[in-house]
């Protein structure tokens, strides 16, 4: 099939992905939008909010609408790398045996990712960027397509490990999840407390969404639009010539993986909206859930509760 077609398959199958999330999941369009654009993008996201939000249950019904396997951990501060990796074990004839953890899988649920040690956290590390692990000097690659979920709670910080920036640094999108409007928190209440389970179809297979991420790779970008995406992450970093907010404010900018990231989000944002090439608009579109995690403020901005979202809004 033609990249063309494929991507106007794409297009036809996203409004009916959104449709079948939108059988359990009321509201919150803007997450499950960047919850997916990062999946076709090959990327991984933190979704940060406080409990009852229905993270997980919204990364579970993504994933059975995707049609990929699917496992949750939830992050204690006993939790053991050998809790998420798997271990190996003697059986019955005296010779070790690996057994694989719950890493291996499409997608990884890592549930209050900052509530467990930096040892723990840091065996995510690898499986993340490289897509595979190494467990007792044996390399074992994990069932492609692999994204990891995480969530974060951030309010109540009493007991965390928050995460290291070189690790924030691998999540593709930091996603802020608010709470529900009105009618739509009487919406969740009627159909949660209902006897009416909802049935969601798989639409695509794991083969289909490895095919789609390797469409959006080939899609072209024009060399304006990739000066505008290296332009805009280069503002956030307070260096000679940085905006005064981000002098004022800014401890440290984003970094190269931010580019790269900017510019595969906005392939994908074009794609899911039926265009064969992105735009300024597609970088502007995708900007926030991109760079939010990556620029470290200073004790002046928190003073002075400047957000992130405002220093990025002024850099367009």
């Amino acid at each position: 099939m033609s990249d063309v077609k494929l991507v106007e398959q794409l297009v036809a199958k996203h409004g009916d992905l959104k449709k079948e999330i939108a059988k359990v999941i009321v509201g919150q369009d803007e997450v499950v939008n960047q919850i997916l654009l990062s999946i076709f993008s090959g990327g991984h996201s933190l979704l940060i909010g406080v409990p009852g939000l229905a993270k997980t249950l919204m990364v579970n019904t993504i994933s059975q609408a995707l049609g990929l396997d699917f496992k949750r951990i939830q992050f204690t501060p006993d939790l053991m790398p050998s809790d998420i990796l798997g271990s190996e074990i003697l059986d019955e004839n005296r010779k070790f045996k690996f057994i694989k953890g719950p890493i291996f899988t499409n997608i990884l649920l890592a549930d209050e990712i900052n509530r467990t040690p930096p040892k723990t956290q840091a065996a995510l590390l690898e499986a993340m960027q490289e897509r595979a692990v190494t467990v007792a000097g044996h390399h074992y690659k994990l069932d492609l397509p692999y994204f990891v979920l995480a969530t974060q709670n951030p309010i109540e910080q009493e007991g965390t490990y928050p995460l290291p920036e070189a690790q924030l640094d691998r999540f593709m999108f930091a996603i802020n999840l608010d709470y529900p409007s009105f009618q739509e928190e009487v919406d969740v209440v009627k159909s949660t407390t209902s006897d009416k389970p909802q049935e969601v179809n798989a639409l695509f297979s794991a083969q289909e969404i490895s095919d789609i991420q390797q469409v959006i790779r080939r899609i072209p970008v024009p060399d304006n639009v990739v000066e505008y995406a290296v332009r805009l992450v280069g503002k956030t970093r307070p260096l000679n010539g940085a905006p005064e907010l981000v002098t004022n404010y800014v401890d440290w900018g984003a970094g190269p993986r931010a580019s790269q990231n900017l510019i595969m989000a906005a392939k994908t944002h074009a794609a899911v909206n039926g265009k064969f090439s992105p735009d300024i608009e597609d970088v502007q579109a995708v900007a926030f859930g991109i760079l939010r995690h990556r620029i470290i403020k200073n004790y002046k901005a928190e003073a002075e509760g400047i957000t992130e979202e405002e220093i990025i809004r002024k850099l367009f």
